[in-house]
């Protein structure tokens, strides 16, 4: 699995929401100045985001965005389905298994099995907020 940038700034954007939950929204253009990336293309992730239901908005002087759900709810899996539409490293361990003739016939084909049960392991069961936290200590020690 390769990471777009759609995935990478989705989830950064998500971690910077996630740090400001229970506090106010942050605004595209806060978004967008944090993550380094334009607005056109932040709005683009973050109809992405609000579409699976990952992210609320709020129109005016207070609006902005603010995640859904609480952080410890969203699973870093979830947020990557909705920006990416798979997480499978290979066609052949996708969701249908039909992106290769040789599945059934492949002497790789359980370990790709096994490496992306590992890989969706760690994605559905590292939330949002665990990220935001180690961000937090992360920025914390920046500041000293």
């Amino acid at each position: 699995m390769k990471l777009s940038t759609k995935g990478r700034y989705g989830i950064k954007a998500m971690v910077d929401i996630a740090l400001e939950y229970g506090r106010g929204r942050l605004s595209v253009n806060q978004l967008a100045e944090r993550q380094g990336v334009s607005v056109p293309y932040l709005e683009q992730l973050i109809a992405s985001l609000k579409k699976a239901g990952l992210v609320e908005s709020a129109r005016g002087a207070s609006g902005g965005y603010t995640l859904a759900r609480p952080p410890e709810s969203i699973s870093v899996g979830e947020v990557l389905r909705a920006l990416e539409g798979t997480t499978a490293i290979l066609d052949c361990v996708g969701i249908d298994g039909t992106g290769c003739t040789n599945a059934c016939t492949c002497s790789a084909r359980p370990l790709w099995l096994k490496l992306q049960q590992r890989i969706d392991d760690v994605l559905n069961t590292t939330t949002i907020k665990d990220m935001a936290d180690d961000y937090a200590v992360q920025l914390e020690r920046m500041n000293k």
